[in-house]
């Protein structure tokens, strides 16, 4: 049987019996996979912590005969991430990006940009801890990658120039209006420095997680709204977003108060 060798992030896995685990890994070349990990629990020489969460790994799996789980036969550990493991906002928040990605890519296969942007979110949680840009830079560029980013700098509808003050936004009507398109059920305004500086994110280098810096207007405001559009996209609630937003609600309360 044809043995095969890919490079994988963790996702989530799943205990099974007394020694086996199912896991969700995703890889570059074949998006999102599950797979059987017999002896997992045991197996220190085959597995070790490379089936840990958030691990970046290299998997050895060979093709069932039957059913979708692959069979995974030896795991090499390329790094634990431990640095993230210390800090709860960011284990929470490492779990947030690791399920979004899972929703919004689905069972498309193929998706090493993405790959490489999650790759880069989950370092830097794990080396920096959570930033406040970190969750929106993350959440737009996976949006864009995916083709669900929302029109920023024109109207969604009639592609005219925006207001040069509040900005209405709805996702579900795709973004960005203008104030003949925008109703009094727009209920998201945007001011217009918000929305050029998301548009400038998208033009920054993915991999960039650390030196970019956002004013607490554009963290608010950008957040609500790259929020919604997430949300117009998803099937389901998303099981990690309740305990994050929890956590980043308590850590706010303990912040001195800024100005925009």
């Amino acid at each position: 049987m044809q043995q095969h060798l890919s490079d994988a992030i963790i996702l989530r896995h799943l205990d099974y019996g007394e020694s086996d685990r199912i896991v969700t890994f995703f890889t570059p070349d074949l998006g999102l996979r599950k797979g059987f990990a017999r002896g997992a629990k045991k197996s220190r020489k085959r597995f070790g912590p490379g089936l840990e969460l958030f691990a970046q790994v290299r998997i050895h799996w060979t093709q069932p005969k039957s059913g979708e789980l692959l069979s995974l036969r030896e795991v090499e550990l390329v790094d634990l991430r431990t640095g993230l493991r210390n800090d709860l906002e960011a284990v929470a928040l490492a779990g947030y990006g690791c399920e979004l990605v899972e929703e919004l890519i689905g069972d498309d296969p193929g998706h090493p940009e993405t790959f490489a942007l999650l790759k880069s979110f989950l370092d830097h949680l794990a080396a920096n801890g959570t930033t406040p840009e970190a969750r929106l830079l993350f959440e737009l560029r996976l949006l864009n990658q995916v083709g669900y980013v929302p029109h920023l700098l024109h109207c969604s509808e009639c592609d005219n120039d925006l207001p040069a003050e509040k900005v209405a936004f709805n996702a579900g009507r795709g973004g960005s209006l203008c104030a003949g398109c925008a109703t009094s059920y727009d209920r998201i305004r945007l001011a217009r420095m918000t929305l050029g500086s998301l548009a400038k994110i998208l033009h920054s280098p993915e991999d960039n997680f650390a030196d970019i810096h956002l004013s607490p207007l554009t963290l608010r405001e950008g957040g609500a709204a790259i929020s919604s559009a997430i949300k117009v996209h998803l099937n389901r609630p998303l099981r990690s977003l309740p305990f994050l937003d929890q956590l980043l609600a308590e850590s706010d309360r303990q912040k001195p108060a800024e100005t925009p």
